[in-house]
């Protein structure tokens, strides 16, 4: 290893190591017979303190693919429900904390592996990553990223020269270790698992510890605790939002997929949907679709729920149903915002009563004319105008004749819209527009345009596509 390496010189902080040996095992990396450096993330550099210049190809490859001779990494403790069912046998068990560090705005940031080996919490399988599954998972996090979702990002992705064998991908397959950098990895399920062992002091402490590194304005407070639980209510329900608004299914809600920052992350059979489909499900094994798109709202609701039987031994339960209690009215006004400025409307309350009424007929048309829905609103702001106000109406292109219950919808639509661009001065249609064209990429990652970029990957070893498909989602 050299010393230049910026990363291997970074400013890291044992904040998660500091809590001791009850919350994490020590565990060492897998060897790899190839390391080829498929993806870095020049953003996050930046957010790191680094410069993409001074950050060379083999200083990825060097931190974060040769791991000899290192010191002991942590595997993290955490149990969960998995739909529905408590499992105590859960745990990082394909990943570890690589390292915590302060970026340019002093928060901590957790540096987390995917692919990197097996670990105690293995159990049968052989803690790897196929290269599909991260590029899959780097697509996921750059285009939530560009949608304005709260989501960890990938700072890297390695080929690793191992052939995997899989039961939901072609096998052999190829495979990939990769390097998440979230807020933190601190689960709904670390909680948990201290609750499956009615360990009161340890609850304590990690929950000292989540308000001192990521509710540091609560310390102090002698509400603190409950406080911390408030506010992780709403930032979980403005993530449900998040995800409503951007058309997007996690599939795998399971309380050791929530993290206590409220950041959406660890993308499998995740999907962007083709239409507005409320029943519409991400994951072949969720065979009764607790988890559809639909669902994620109240699928969000219920882990936190589950997450009052830990806090509950450290606070009062009647802090903590007070905190939930308001988790639907955050929801509802984090979605209406954000589903107003994909119809290009920044401030709704200048809409006043005719803003909910947009909205409603907005979901309805999309559902009874089953239209792309990220082409509608793609389609709105690639051909906005001015003359619309006027009565020049808008007339989304659907690919099929519309039925009569179909074209009323829209002919709904159409007025509500109309009178919601008549309450706007004529001259804020620019910012109009510009509202469409942020809160609407052009490019957004359905199943087809992934199997596209993975298809001459998996054939000819061709990432060109690839990378011309995040530079889209990107820009």
């Amino acid at each position: 290893m050299t010393a230049l390496n910026p990363f291997l010189t970074l400013d890291y902080e044992p904040a998660f190591e500091s809590l001791g040996e009850d919350y994490a095992d020590p565990v060492a990396a897998a060897s790899f017979p190839q390391h080829l450096l498929r993806f870095r993330n020049d953003d996050l550099l930046e957010q790191l303190g680094l410069s993409a210049d001074q950050v060379q190809d083999e200083h990825f490859l060097e931190a974060f693919g040769r791991f000899e001779g290192r010191s002991p990494f942590l595997a993290m403790r955490y149990h969960g429900y998995q739909f529905g069912q408590y499992n105590p046998e859960l745990g990082d068990g394909r990943g570890f904390l690589y390292g915590q560090v302060r970026d340019r705005q002093g928060q901590l940031q957790d540096l987390g592996t995917k692919g990197s080996g097996t670990t105690p919490y293995s159990r049968t399988a052989d803690g790897r990553l196929t290269l599909k599954g991260g590029v899959r998972e780097v697509i996921a996090a750059e285009a939530l990223h560009r949608m304005g979702v709260r989501t960890s990002r990938c700072l890297s992705l390695i080929e690793t020269g191992e052939a995997l064998w899989r039961g939901d991908e072609p096998s052999p397959t190829r495979s990939s270790v990769m390097v998440r950098m979230a807020r933190s990895h601190i689960r709904f399920g670390t909680f948990e698992r201290l609750h499956h062992f009615q360990r009161k002091d340890l609850i304590q402490t990690l929950l000292d510890h989540v308000i001192e590194h990521y509710y540091p304005h609560l310390q102090g407070d002698a509400d603190g605790g409950a406080r911390f639980y408030g506010e992780l209510v709403e930032r979980v329900a403005e993530l449900a939002a998040q995800w409503m608004a951007a058309g997007f299914c996690h599939a795998v809600l399971n309380t050791d997929n929530m993290t206590i920052t409220g950041e959406s992350f660890d993308y499998g059979p995740y999907a962007f949907i083709p239409s507005y489909n409320l029943r519409f499900t991400a994951a072949y094994f969720d065979y009764f679709g607790r988890y559809c798109y639909g669902q994620q709202p109240l699928a969000c609701r219920w882990n936190l729920e589950m997450l009052q039987a830990p806090l509950g031994l450290v606070l009062p339960t009647a802090d903590l149903e007070a905190g939930l209690a308001q988790y639907f009215d955050h929801f509802q006004r984090t979605y209406e915002r954000l589903m107003l400025r994909k119809l290009g409307f920044e401030k709704p309350a200048a809409l006043g009563a005719i803003a909910p009424q947009l909205v409603e007929a907005t979901l309805q048309l999309l559902q009874e004319t089953q239209a792309s829905y990220h082409g509608f609103f793609g389609g709105l702001a690639a051909s906005f105008t001015p003359a619309w106000r006027a009565g020049d109406r808008p007339w989304p292109r659907f690919q099929d004749p519309l039925n009569d219950a179909q074209q009323h919808c829209l002919e709904q639509w159409q007025e509500l819209y109309q009178q919601a661009l008549e309450t706007l001065p004529l001259e804020a249609m620019d910012s109009v527009k510009d509202q469409l064209q942020q809160a609407n990429p052009a490019t957004v990652p359905v199943r087809p345009a992934i199997e596209a970029v993975w298809e001459p990957i998996a054939t000819e070893d061709n990432w060109l596509p690839f990378y011309e498909l995040l530079e889209r989602i990107r820009t």
